[in-house]
């Protein structure tokens, strides 16, 4: 599993450009079951994303997709970790 952060590297104004377009990018990855949770960060500098993936190289490549990736407006780090502990029910992202 991994997390992806973004952080706004253009003005907020042409982060709002693009939004329309990252919503029907993350659309596509919750139905494919990659994309788990998102939501923008507090304050607003970027995101947050809970991605399922097999391996970084796949999440690279559908990190091409994103819009706010691929127009230079933001910037992601990709952190990898290993679920051990979780509510009831998350068992469901995880073995699914």
């Amino acid at each position: 599993m991994f997390i992806l952060l973004s952080k706004y590297i253009k003005p907020v104004e042409e982060i709002d450009k693009e939004l329309e377009n990252h919503i029907k990018y993350l659309d596509k990855y919750y139905s494919l079951g990659k994309f788990v949770c998102s939501g923008r960060r507090n304050l607003r500098i970027g995101g947050v994303i809970l991605c399922k993936c097999e391996n970084e190289e796949e999440v690279k490549e559908i990190l091409k997709e994103d819009p706010f990736s691929s127009k230079g407006i933001a910037e992601y780090e990709i952190i990898e970790f290993s679920p051990t502990k979780y509510a009831e029910g998350f068992e469901k992202f995880i073995n699914a």
